[in-house]
């Protein structure tokens, strides 16, 4: 039984915002284009081809056939293939996200800086005599308990703060893109990176020249694409599921892949890679603000205004993106603290957990119990690696490691289940994109292919690169250690319930 209304579901709109916050990372274009100039634009086509849209359109037909189950991903691969693989897919898929909360609790301040001061200065961020790693876990904490609050009071408050996450990343691009056209237009045309054949297959940048670095750019454009399926959990609480989600997922999917595209060749307009990015100041956590603080003083000067006007408008600029990104990921954390533990409490067996774990709220139908356990969880991660030291940072960046491909991992699986789903035939289908099972497969195997490759390419990178066997170690270790947890909590579900 629903527990939402229909004033409180999701319209097309608010859920393509959420589909942004989830998924589109601004950031991704600058860093893209500092990596690999043009030539970064084949590479994001080439993945939107091989894992994005095809994912994105099984997703919409898993969905739309679905729509009346609470359990997202849980319960599309349940229904497709078996219950076993779908707990040990989706428990794999959720820890990962626990970790992602943990991290991201002390990295979203940094764009919240560069509001405030036009950059990064967390590093010398004190409270009460606290070191700076101690006061943002403070400032982590406090956020995770403000989340978890408003969140549970129901799906009104998700929409509400994902949809101004959304709507801030989508006017980014706005920006980006008039700004671009303003700088092309007034120049006369002129680019600043300029444009050959050559240039969209050949990196400026001197790492990413070799094959090593031409396929770890590869693995970053297959991952730029990630977190669609967190959106899996929503289906439920969306007007009219059956049309406004997949429609939603559709929509929200090739924006995105159009968008990394244009929004790389627009960088190019105002942005001259040696003259702006070929510094050592510059790197993957600031390029961003670079970007769009050049965009702003290149607009001053396409305008014949003054240096120190152009300068302002640069600073700005940069501090309107850092307010972007630190709203995208706000969004982005209502999201994911509430549809993972959706997914994985309401779509499994009841006996897999405690009683007072699965109890939905009254009023509104949240997990209440189960998001308030999670927010312990992570606040006691975060505690632990904050105070315990030098060895507790190591703790936390293994953490983060075995997270890396236990995160993406699910893809490659969600999209194999997807074969069993088409073979159903007495699972009804309002929505199918896929007309033929031989094209379904087709596509599935595409898919894992992608998302396989990406997977070995990033376990092996750190052996390649600096015969790092540590980190490769950690993150094999990582989805291997969530899969034996999965298993000993449904061997115990198995024992009590006597099923198989």
């Amino acid at each position: 039984m629903s527990h939402s209304n229909h004033k409180n579901k999701l319209t097309l709109l608010s859920l393509i915002l959420m589909i942004f916050t989830s998924v589109f990372g601004f950031t991704n274009i600058a860093r893209a284009f500092l990596l690999m100039g043009y030539s970064a634009i084949p590479f994001y086509i080439i993945s939107a081809l091989t894992f994005f849209i095809p994912y994105s359109f099984m997703l919409s037909e898993y969905g739309a056939a679905f729509r009346k189950e609470r359990g997202g991903i849980y319960s599309w691969m349940d229904k497709s293939v078996g219950p076993k693989y779908a707990f040990i897919v989706t428990f794999m898929w959720y820890t990962s996200y626990l970790i992602w909360m943990v991290s991201t609790s002390s990295s979203i301040w940094v764009p919240l800086s560069n509001v405030f001061f036009g950059q990064d200065t967390t590093s010398r961020w004190s409270l009460f005599g606290l070191s700076s790693s101690q006061t943002l876990a403070c400032l982590g904490i406090i956020l995770m308990l403000i989340i978890t609050f408003a969140a549970s009071k129901g799906l009104d408050s998700i929409k509400k703060i994902t949809s101004i996450g959304g709507t801030f990343v989508a006017l980014a691009n706005i920006i980006l893109l008039v700004g671009a056209f303003i700088v092309l237009v007034a120049n006369g045309f002129k680019v600043a990176e300029p444009i050959t054949a050559s240039s969209f297959f050949s990196s400026p940048n001197p790492s990413y020249q070799s094959p090593i670095g031409l396929l770890g750019f590869m693995v970053f454009a297959v991952f730029a694409y990630g977190g669609l399926e967190s959106i899996g959990g929503l289906v439920d609480q969306t007007e009219n599921p059956e049309k406004t989600f997949p429609r939603g997922i559709k929509i929200g999917a090739i924006i995105i892949a159009v968008g990394y595209s244009l929004g790389i060749l627009c960088v190019g307009f105002f942005t001259n890679w040696a003259g702006t990015l070929s510094k050592s100041t510059v790197n993957m956590a600031n390029a961003g603000y670079i970007v769009m603080g050049n965009l702003g003083y290149t607009i001053g000067e396409a305008l014949h205004l003054s240096p120190d006007v152009s300068v302002n408008i640069g600073l700005w600029f940069s501090r309107f993106i850092g307010l972007s990104m630190f709203l995208a990921l706000i969004g982005a954390f209502f999201t994911l603290t509430y549809s993972p533990i959706k997914q994985l409490i309401e779509g499994t067996p009841k006996e897999l957990w405690p009683k007072k774990l699965i109890k939905l709220d009254d009023k509104n139908g949240m997990p209440k119990n189960a998001m308030w356990i999670q927010c312990i969880i992570v606040i006691i991660v975060i505690i632990l690696t904050s105070l315990g030291g030098k060895s507790a940072t190591t703790f936390l960046n293994y953490l983060i490691l075995m997270s890396n491909v236990a995160m993406t991992i699910p893809y490659a699986f969600i999209a194999l289940a997807f074969i069993w789903f088409k073979k159903n035939d007495s699972i009804e289908k309002p929505f199918v994109i896929y007309k033929s099972k031989k094209g379904a497969n087709i596509a599935v195997v595409i898919v894992m292919i992608t998302v396989t490759f990406a997977n070995v390419f990033t376990i092996i990178k750190p052996i390649l690169e600096s015969r790092d066997y540590t980190s490769t170690i950690f993150q094999i270790a990582g989805p291997i250690v969530f899969m034996i947890i999965a298993l000993l909590i449904y061997h115990r579900y198995e024992k009590i319930t006597g099923k198989k």
